[in-house]
């Protein structure tokens, strides 16, 4: 693979960029691999990475039913943060925070990391409270946080409207060192890197069953025919518990859908993601000047990528409240993800009954953030059979009650 630098540009630019490859191999299935990746989001893509690059197995296949990144890795709203209050969540986030910030020089791609800062609205009493927890938690994980006054949020985001209507703004939970990247990049620079160390990445394949021989995984059927293999991670997001089902065991996840909307573009007017929970919406703005809109998941399970209504009139109205500048902008574009939850709002990282077969999925609406040190700890599981960062998020949990609450402590998950 050649390596991008500005001297490839200049000289491409000599040649009328004739000369540029392909970003990565589509190349036709083999019979047989060391591992197979059932996944071409971020997730799966950064499981197969840190497999070769830190165990040294590139026998890999990373199979995609539909398009690369063409799932949630594509429809999320890119917020980086790490300001978890359990310690096994602040650490895995943390490790993909610090992960980011020099992942497009690790990829030789640029994922446009941007650290521009994180802060959570205090709203109400209870939020203060529970924002003050998890600072002093933060900074005994070692993680930078710190809450912050009304007078610093205004100063850090001018156009903010700290006196209400409904919720004045009372403070923040403000990470300096959260921020932002480009999701598409992200995906990108994961499978050009993958497919420079000799992995496969076959997309528009779909993995129709798992096949077992003596309670071990042997192989997976495809639409491109049947493909064997030693161990089997399963990295799918919302479809998790259809591939879960498809391999003989259930997960204790529900799918729903989570919605986002990015207006025309403007011109800059913050530089800084805010999280306003209490009203639930948040809001950045992007390179372009857009500026990216979300707010809560879809209150019934569906497997839809559609947007509703009503959900885009709560968090529309919630975020004018806070942002009155923003009252007369145009939708632009409006799309939906399916996102996976558990009852306590945290992650699966585990093996599974199944022996050769792991699994990562559980990630709710808070994904994209983990992408690094998810793929990290689950490469770590699936090379080892262990992992310290994965150990907290096993199956073996909820069945001994070792739950990892993150359903209102750290705010809503995004």
């Amino acid at each position: 693979m050649r390596r991008y630098s500005a001297f490839a540009i200049a000289r491409e630019a000599a040649r009328h960029h004739l000369g540029w490859e392909r970003a990565w191999r589509s190349p036709t299935p083999k019979p047989r691999y060391d591992a197979v990746i059932v996944g071409a989001g971020g997730h799966g893509l950064a499981t197969a990475y840190y497999l070769g690059k830190n165990h040294g197995i590139r026998n890999v296949a990373v199979i995609e039913k539909g398009w690369l990144g063409g799932g949630n890795t594509g429809r999320n709203t890119t917020i980086i943060r790490s300001n978890y209050l359990q310690d096994p969540s602040a650490a895995i986030y943390e490790k993909a925070r610090s992960l980011y910030e020099t992942l497009s020089q690790d990829l030789n791609y640029n994922v446009m990391f941007s650290p521009r800062g994180v802060m959570m609205l205090a709203q109400t009493e209870h939020e203060i409270r529970g924002y003050q927890r998890t600072a002093h938690a933060n900074a005994l994980q070692g993680v930078a946080t710190e809450f912050i006054s009304p007078r610093r949020v205004k100063e850090l985001c001018p156009i903010i409207n700290i006196d209400g209507p409904r919720y004045p703004v009372l403070g923040a939970l403000w990470q300096p060192r959260g921020g932002t990247a480009r999701h598409d990049a992200v995906a990108w620079g994961y499978a050009r890197a993958c497919s420079d160390m000799g992995m496969d990445i076959i997309q528009q394949t779909e993995v129709t069953g798992v096949r077992r021989e003596g309670g071990r995984v042997v192989g997976v059927d495809t639409t491109k025919g049947h493909i064997a293999c030693d161990k089997l991670g399963i990295v799918v997001a919302g479809h998790s518990g259809v591939m879960a089902e498809r391999a003989g065991f259930r997960l204790p996840i529900e799918s729903v859908a989570l919605q986002a909307l990015v207006s025309e573009p403007i011109k800059p007017v913050m530089d800084v993601v805010v999280m306003a929970n209490t009203v639930h919406g948040y809001m950045s703005q992007s390179d372009k000047g857009e500026m990216v809109i979300g707010g809560g998941a879809d209150g019934f399970n569906n497997y839809t990528q559609r947007g509703s209504f009503h959900h885009v009139e709560e968090t529309v109205r919630a975020l004018i409240e806070t942002f009155p500048i923003i009252s007369r902008l145009k939708m632009l574009r409006w799309w939906g993800g399916i996102v996976d939850m558990t009852g306590d709002r945290s992650p699966i990282i585990s093996k599974t009954p199944v022996e050769g077969v792991f699994v990562n999925c559980g990630w709710g609406t808070g994904g994209f953030k983990a992408i690094p040190g998810s793929g990290w700890a689950m490469a770590e599981l699936m090379a080892k059979g262990h992992s310290p960062l994965a150990d907290a998020f096993s199956l073996s949990r909820f069945r001994e009650g070792r739950f990892i609450d993150e359903s209102v402590a750290a705010g809503v998950a995004h």
